[in-house]
């Protein structure tokens, strides 16, 4: 995907609606009102992305207390979220975008540099959607580690 595709500050954030770890389908429009933290990983159960969830987890209270919610989101199948969600005991939902959609529309997959390759893959990437669903920010290319703790510096929290 091209730097062009990408979501920018002020765009209508694509809605959607997919299976959480439990089955059960999440929507953005379910979170209508309230400023939404989505962010895109690669894979569940890898070490980045456990750091990431792990950070998100751990800050879930002081983001949830200043009015943001959290959604993870990745191509993982439902069952390997749950476990995942077992495994780290996560308190927000992790959403199954399996067929990539969502992570397309949003710029989170595409074309990017892994030791020094150019692959296709997920881009690690975080959103906030403000209580109109709009984008209010939007990082590409996030680092796993740390990411939390500059989001929070970024929106105050």
């Amino acid at each position: 995907m091209s730097e062009q595709n990408r979501l920018q500050v002020g765009d209508e954030a694509p809605g959607f609606s997919l299976p959480d770890s439990t089955g059960a389908r999440v929507s953005l429009a379910d979170y209508k009102g309230r400023s939404v933290v989505v962010y895109f990983y690669p894979a569940a159960m890898t070490p980045g992305c456990t750091k990431q969830a792990c950070d998100f987890r751990d800050n879930l209270a002081e983001l949830n207390d200043a009015g943001f919610d959290v959604i993870g989101i990745s191509p993982d199948k439902p069952a390997k979220l749950a476990k995942f969600v077992e495994a780290e005991g996560l308190t927000f939902p992790l959403l199954s975008d399996e067929d990539r959609s969502v992570l397309r529309e949003w710029g989170a997959y595409g074309e990017k540099q892994n030791y020094g390759r150019t692959i296709t893959g997920v881009i690690r990437s975080t959103f906030i959607v403000d209580p109109d669903g709009k984008i209010a920010k939007a990082a590409y290319n996030v680092r796993a580690t740390g990411h939390v703790a500059k989001l929070r510096k970024d929106i105050g929290v």
